[in-house]
């Protein structure tokens, strides 16, 4: 189990750092977005790549960041029922839900978009609007955000089961902390302190 154990700890990591770091992908949409904005009432222009970067950008901060929201257990949850549950039982549904649903899941779209993928990197497609981008990076957004959720939902699963077979803590228990809002706000305050 100890090194199962590892395997979770490092997958965690991963996506502890793809997290922190798509975060920055949302300032660029913003800044890409407003700038957008200024020089098309300024000076009445525009690029369909500026608009289509956007696009992008918000497919890969919603899609690479899965696996991080999971990890800090923020994934929309309806726990009617479950929550009267005991812990232990609440786990052991989970596990479930992970085998029989996540996972399964997960390597179904895989298979599915990655000829998607490898169709549009052989032809080179572009997007139909003037001046639009390749497609090909935005598509394989898609089975890289689709893998690292698996990682993480295979982390969870790892996690859970060290908790069924007391070798490991409860993983949904609640973190010591500060919240995601808070820790984005430290992130960025520091980020200007460096400069």
């Amino acid at each position: 189990m100890r090194p199962l154990l590892r395997l979770a700890r490092g997958i965690d990591a991963l996506n502890e750092f793809v997290g922190r770091t798509v975060l920055w992908l949302v300032l660029a949409a913003v800044l890409i977005s407003a700038g957008n904005a200024v020089v098309r009432k300024l000076l009445n222009t525009s690029s369909n790549a500026w608009l289509e970067i956007q696009w992008y950008l918000f497919a890969a901060v919603f899609l690479l960041a899965a696996g991080y929201t999971l990890l800090r257990q923020e994934h929309v949850r309806i726990d009617v029922l479950l929550g009267r549950f005991p812990r232990r039982t609440q786990v052991a549904v989970e596990c479930f839900g992970l085998v029989a649903f996540l996972l399964p899941f997960v390597v179904v779209v895989i298979a599915l978009v990655w000829p998607l993928v490898v169709g549009a990197y052989v032809s080179g497609e572009r997007s139909p609007n003037a001046g639009g981008l390749i497609r090909w990076p935005v598509y394989a957004l898609v089975p890289a955000g689709f893998a690292l959720l698996g990682l993480q939902g295979l982390s969870e699963l790892i996690k859970r089961a060290g908790f069924l077979a007391g070798r490991a803590p409860d993983p949904a228990a609640a973190r010591p902390g500060t919240t995601a809002e808070a820790e984005l706000a430290e992130q960025l305050r520091a980020a200007a302190e460096r400069r």
